[in-house]
């Protein structure tokens, strides 16, 4: 169970702290509308994930007695993970012009929601590996499911929240070493995960 809520931490931190669109669109947002602004976009994962998240477990669920379907889809986990690892360990300071154009064009929250559900991330992490986590925990009791959900979304919306705290003080903060090392210690947590989806799959596949 623990080590369940670990990865939940970890996934979302290291969500909430790479470079990406959403981030890009706090950042731009927090210099350009104040901090309030970056908190609502903060904020917007709360509003577009849930559908994705009932549609991911609906699908996982059809597949989790199947051996070989498992392990494509933790041989998929592993390699978006490994994907994310090396970009985060490669990552500077996020461009701010890296926020969709249509996602410009709304309030703060709406450009947040639209920044999001255009970004392929969520889907991609819903489907491949939060899914398949969220129904391990469930297996304890839907109070351990949900205590997962709020470790991830803390740490993926808090960092965000934190971030735009931040930057409203001051802009150094994005190539600022305490920035970069956190980000690159999370990349090598994603790394260290990435191995043993891979090694789930590869034990899934030879059953």
């Amino acid at each position: 169970m623990f080590e369940i809520f670990g990865a939940a931490a970890a996934f979302g931190l290291s969500g909430g702290l790479s470079p990406g669109p959403l981030l890009a669109l706090v950042v731009s947002e927090t210099l350009g509308r104040g901090r309030g602004a970056g908190l609502a976009v903060a904020a917007a994962p709360l509003v577009t994930d849930g559908p994705i998240i009932a549609a991911a477990v609906f699908l996982f669920g059809r597949i989790e007695d199947s051996g070989p379907a498992l392990g494509i889809v933790s041989l998929a986990g592993g390699c978006l993970l490994a994907t994310w690892g090396v970009a985060g360990l490669r990552a500077r300071t996020p461009e701010i012009d890296d926020a969709p154009v249509g996602a410009r064009r709304w309030g703060s929250l709406a450009r947040g929601v639209a920044a999001n559900v255009l970004n392929p991330s969520p889907y991609l992490f819903w489907l491949t590996i939060g899914a398949p986590l969220l129904i391990r925990a469930a297996d304890f009791g839907w109070g351990v499911a949900a205590i997962f959900l709020g470790v991830f979304y803390l740490g993926l919306v808090g960092s965000k929240a934190a971030i735009a705290v931040l930057v409203a003080r001051s802009r150094s903060i994005l190539g600022g070493r305490g920035y970069l090392w956190a980000n690159r210690v999370l990349s090598a947590v994603l790394l260290a995960y990435a191995a043993i989806f891979v090694r789930e799959g590869i034990l899934y596949l030879s059953r």
